[in-house]
């Protein structure tokens, strides 16, 4: 039988956890405009917003894809030349 979570690239990473990586990556101001939620933009903080998202699964989805967008783009990044390379002689 094949695991149900083997493809799934969130797995194992809390909600919590990916709020925190978009806020550190982005800030409140731009995830708030990325993802027009009230709790990113009015006195955010990681808490009232795990209690909206945690009731509001159309939010949570925003949220889980505007971080497997991150991720991917951070992958994608890392795989980029950054042109330092001389060349032999």
């Amino acid at each position: 039988m094949a695991e149900p979570q083997a493809r799934n690239p969130l797995h194992g990473i809390t909600l919590e956890a990916m709020l925190n990586e978009l806020v550190a990556h982005f800030g409140w101001p731009e995830l708030g405009y990325q993802i027009h939620i009230r709790c990113f933009v009015l006195d955010p903080s990681v808490a009232s917003s795990l209690k909206f998202l945690r009731k509001t699964p159309w939010a949570r989805e925003k949220v889980e894809s505007l971080y497997l967008f991150m991720r991917r783009e951070q992958a994608r990044m890392a795989k980029t030349p950054t042109g330092t390379d001389t060349p032999s002689t």
